[in-house]
């Protein structure tokens, strides 16, 4: 059943975006979650540890400082242990990646699947374009060789942009949601209110030298964003046309958040290659899935399969030739 009121289903029609108020209990969903990547984190800090690119596994802090102080002195950014995705191109048949059992419980909360249906109906559908954002201070966060971030701000897109053309008429939903608070001091998301009703805009690859796809701020008026600021068990809602982008962790302390997307099943995800799953189903409960092992073992499989067969080479459909893009 839904959890939305009427209100918030019409501000997510007006605005294209909504932020719900305690979608879930963190301790049934998030904590079990954070204790899960302890355990990641855990691994990382030996393998770097015996490769002799940190000195101390610093088993002794608290997840935030540990991850913190490890990016620091490896000098790298290590999400791809931590994401429950695959890299787009250049997938390895030990390529690290992390689906375990509460990130998929996460993933199919039954309160945060109720609240999904307000917006796209019974038949749900996980769309494998997910990924978990760990964001250190950035005060404190390695840098490139032209002194950039590493992982910070996320530039300016719309989630339909970033998935292949396929799924342009998919009723895509992006449900985001931190967890730990989320403020402006340490890098929540910004949105722009009713960008959701204009087109598909280009977004520009490595766009003034930054990393990934960047809508460029001439296409539209970037001080018409608003902050969202948000608690552990809040989560927003947004239209896959919604523009938004986040601020930077200015703060002293990590950011970490999910972002995970739904559609209605039988439309395209965007990403045809990863591997989805009817995460409920009023017409076929049989169909739903249940078992977090499933899901891992998808995810084992997909990886072999791109590291033997290469990249699929369409997950991109930009190019930086576009004259906005100069």
């Amino acid at each position: 059943m839904s959890r939305l009121t009427p209100e918030q289903k019409e501000h997510f029609k007006e605005f294209g975006y909504v932020p719900v108020r305690k979608v879930f209990d963190p301790k049934e969903v998030i904590d079990p979650v954070i204790e899960e990547y302890h355990e990641v984190l855990d691994r990382l800090a030996k393998e770097l540890f015996a490769k002799g690119k940190i000195h101390s596994t610093y088993d002794n802090l608290p997840f935030g400082e540990r991850i913190t102080v490890i990016y620091a002195e490896s000098k790298e950014v290590h999400n791809s242990y931590f994401d429950f995705s695959l890299p787009l191109t250049g997938c390895k048949p030990d390529s690290p990646f992390w689906a375990g059992p509460s990130v998929f419980r996460a993933l199919t909360s039954q309160d945060l699947l109720d609240t999904v249906e307000g917006f796209i109906g019974a038949e749900i559908y996980s769309n494998p374009v997910q990924h978990v954002r760990i964001k250190p201070p950035e005060s404190r966060s390695p840098r490139d060789d032209k002194g950039n971030v590493m992982f910070g701000v996320t530039p300016w897109h719309q989630d339909n942009g970033v998935v292949t053309a396929d799924a342009d008429k998919t009723e895509m939903l992006t449900v985001w949601f931190p967890l730990m608070s989320a403020n402006v001091q340490n890098g929540c998301l910004k949105v722009v209110p009713k960008s959701h009703r204009n087109d598909l805009l280009t977004h520009c690859p490595g766009y003034k030298g930054a990393a990934g796809l960047q809508i460029p701020e001439a296409l539209f008026n970037p001080e018409d964003a608003v902050a969202v600021p948000l608690e552990a068990g809040d989560a927003l809602f947004m239209h896959k046309k919604t523009i938004h982008s986040s601020l930077p962790n200015m703060s002293d302390r990590i950011r970490w958040s999910f972002d995970l997307r739904f559609n209605p099943t039988g439309q395209a995800t965007g990403r045809g290659v990863f591997p989805g799953f009817i995460a409920r189903s009023k017409a076929d409960p049989v169909a739903e899935l249940h078992n977090p092992n499933e899901w891992n073992r998808m995810w084992h499989e997909t990886r072999a399969s791109l590291a033997t067969t290469g990249d699929p080479g369409f997950f991109n459909r930009w190019n930086s030739d576009a004259p906005i893009c100069a």
